[in-house]
């Protein structure tokens, strides 16, 4: 009997990502937190470092195929959930300009600050081939990501959903990431398709295309499958899997064309009807499975493709370069929107501070550019470490902008 180290290695990512995970709750962090930190911690950088032998035994090079399948699969369904997801925090259609105004300002100013810390890091961190203007545009992209979903359980934890801050940073965020994803998938078909300005046509019909289908002819069919064969919202079996079967489909077209499977993924996920009993079905039946037990996997992944090269010679520097660039872009920019609404100076650095967090979205972001050659590996391990501090701070900050989350709650809740 062959012996294969897939259920050892699912065995030792779950128990660190659950372990790590209640750790850091602990200490008022999300769970999602703990999992990236087991991700990096299984690594090179702790794990390869303090147990070199057993690391490399654990998780050979051989067996990362498998791994690889299963944190794709987990990355296709939690993106087509962010798709079904993707809709304006109730009562927020009052609060749209202002939303607007700080999404605009925490997507574009973190987008120029990356475009010109590129300028120092290119020679050093890009890929051999990879061009300045599409390492640039990445960078850019990739300081712009906001993580919705990790700012909506940070403030569903601290009971200030229905907080003027944190509507107005849920709408922004919601804005902010669309127009994030959007530049993000032009970035990729543009390195996709280099100079070559019909392919980069064909990319972008094909893409047009796909749109067209789900938008114009899915979403009205699925809409009459739901009304006729799942009236309180739950999706029967075959039901649920002709969405999965699309899921799959969608992300395979988009593959195919040349841009990342998430973008398939989340636009299918987009297309379905807003219905929030069908969302909490999906959420039910798949986005758990997805979250406890395949994207740890991703995690664990993304660990492993990590260096302790990053932190050698001007690595230090860089990484505090973009630090300072991810920070202060996110929180001027967010703060600066904030008071263009009329907000005052602590809810405006509060929602500028939300706006900070990254999370799950970072590294996806990441495993985009790392899979599209965009990034290799000692800018990915930066870019994971940014993605970790980020979102820890988070928390802390909006306590330190507030007088409290008894009192922000009574004192700036909408009636």
């Amino acid at each position: 009997m062959t012996h294969s180290p897939l259920l050892l290695q699912l065995i030792v990512i779950l128990v660190c990502a659950r372990l790590l995970g209640l750790l850091l709750r602990f200490f008022g962090q999300p769970m999602v937190v703990g999992e990236m930190v087991a991700g990096l911690m299984l690594g090179p950088a702790v794990f390869g470092t303090l147990a070199p032998g057993l690391q490399g035994a654990l998780f050979q090079r051989s067996s990362l195929p498998e791994l690889d399948a299963i944190s794709q699969l987990g990355l296709v369904l939690f993106m087509f959930i962010v798709g079904a997801e993707l809709r304006l925090p109730k009562g927020a259609k009052a609060q749209i300009k202002a939303a607007s105004w700080i999404a605009i300002l925490s997507v574009t100013l973190p987008m120029a600050l990356g475009f010109l810390a590129a300028m120092p890091l290119y020679a050093s961190l890009a890929p051999k081939g990879v061009g300045f203007l599409p390492f640039a545009l990445f960078l850019a992209a990739a300081m712009s990501i906001t993580a919705f979903p990790v700012m909506a359980r940070i403030l569903k934890d601290r009971g200030e959903t229905q907080t003027q801050v944190g509507r107005l940073s849920l709408t922004a965020a919601a804005i902010a990431d669309l127009f994030s994803w959007i530049v993000l998938a032009i970035v990729v078909v543009l390195a996709g398709s280099g100079s070559n300005w019909t392919r980069i046509g064909q990319m972008l019909g094909g893409l047009a295309l796909l749109c067209l289908l789900l938008f114009g002819v899915l979403r009205p069919l699925i809409a009459w499958l739901l009304a006729r064969y799942a009236s309180d919202g739950r999706p029967t079996g075959a039901l649920l899997a002709s969405l999965l079967i699309g899921t799959f489909a969608s992300a395979y077209v988009t593959a195919y064309l040349g841009v990342h499977p998430v973008f398939g993924a989340f636009l299918f996920g987009a297309c379905l009807p807003r219905d929030d009993r069908l969302l909490h079905s999906l959420i039910e039946r798949i986005e758990h499975v997805a979250l406890l037990v395949l994207m740890p996997v991703f995690f664990a992944l993304a660990g492993l493709n990590t260096t302790t090269d990053a932190f050698s010679g001007a690595g230090p520097a860089n990484l505090l370069l973009i630090l300072a660039v991810a920070v202060g872009g996110k929180i001027v920019g967010g703060a600066f929107g904030a008071r263009v609404a009329g907000e005052s100076w602590k809810p405006a650095l509060a929602i500028g501070s939300l706006m900070n967090a990254r999370g799950l979205m970072e590294l996806i972001v990441m495993k985009v550019g790392l899979d599209a050659g965009l990034i290799g590996k000692p800018l990915f391990t930066m870019l994971l470490v940014m993605a970790i501090v980020t979102t820890i701070m988070t928390g802390p900050l909006l306590t330190a902008f507030s007088r409290g989350p008894r009192h922000a709650l009574h004192d700036a809740r909408i009636s």
